[in-house]
């Protein structure tokens, strides 16, 4: 069984996992104003000049049915069946689309609710990736990445709060307490797929990032070995230095990749925003 693997744009894999891999992507879109670009043809410095400007968050839109229908329609020529991921559905209305299309194409398109973001997403996509060039089936694969689901840590430490105040997931005395006293949360998404600020970190963002990947550590003793994802949305080059090597000295992972995020989820957590994210066992 030729099967196809593919996923929304959030799930910020780079270009050579991407082609490697032979994953589909559907690109979510981003406005600016009154232009709207595909999730890619921003880069970060866009988002951050925009928000500087206007002193509000760019909009996103969600792929339609009809997107949706003829995004599968493509990818599955030559593919006896493809595995669709979407951005976590307490996110965005994507995964709803996605399940409407997906039920004109016969049984032959599963869909599947990351119930993540960035490359918490990603990390089931290779997975599924991995799995189909084992040879298994479209359902099995469904079968064991659901179960994965709650699994894979999506975590990440934001700098400042001001974007997640712009988009309602921070409170103003949250905001203006979190900078009086440098206060860091960690934001992860639980089980159903919504974002929580699980733990507050105070202190400057290298000493914030450190305590950070020890409390993962802590937290996740067995763990996937097969890869990690550090993500961020533009970060100083020191922080993303010192997550490195704090992940090296932590855990033993057989590849460490690091991404930036892509333009849907750095205009919702803002710069300096660093995650590190992998699947526990």
């Amino acid at each position: 069984m030729k099967i196809k693997i593919t996923s929304d744009s959030t799930c910020d894999l780079s270009a050579e996992q991407i082609e490697k891999n032979g994953i589909g992507i559907f690109s979510l879109s981003i406005i600016l104003g009154e232009k709207s670009f595909k999730d890619g043809e921003l880069s970060p410095q866009d988002i951050f000049d925009f928000v500087k400007e206007t002193d509000t968050l760019p909009k996103t839109a969600a792929g339609s049915q009809d997107e949706y229908s003829a995004f599968f329609a493509e990818n599955l020529k030559d593919y006896d069946a493809l595995i669709h991921f979407n951005i976590s559905a307490q996110a965005s209305s994507s995964h709803s689309a996605a399940c409407k299309a997906a039920e004109e194409f016969k049984g032959k398109v599963f869909v599947i609710d990351s119930k993540a973001l960035s490359t918490g997403q990603g990390l089931l996509v290779l997975k599924a990736c991995s799995l189909a060039e084992d040879g298994r089936t479209a359902a099995e694969i469904v079968e064991i990445i659901n179960g994965l689901r709650s699994k894979v840590n999506t975590s990440f430490v934001p700098d400042a709060l001001d974007y997640l105040h712009k988009g309602g997931r921070c409170s103003l005395a949250a905001l203006i307490g979190a900078k009086v006293l440098k206060l860091h949360p960690m934001i992860c998404e639980n089980a159903e797929g919504q974002l929580i600020a699980k733990k507050k970190y105070m202190g400057n963002m290298s000493r914030c990032i450190r305590t950070y990947v020890e409390d993962l550590r802590a937290q996740y003793p067995e763990y996937d070995k097969t890869r990690c994802f550090i993500t961020h949305s533009s970060a100083d080059k020191e922080l993303v230095d010192l997550a490195k090597r704090l992940v090296a000295e932590n855990f033993g992972f057989d590849e460490v990749c690091e991404t930036v995020a892509g333009s849907i989820v750095t205009s919702h957590c803002g710069r300096n925003t660093l995650g590190v994210l992998f699947i526990s066992e």
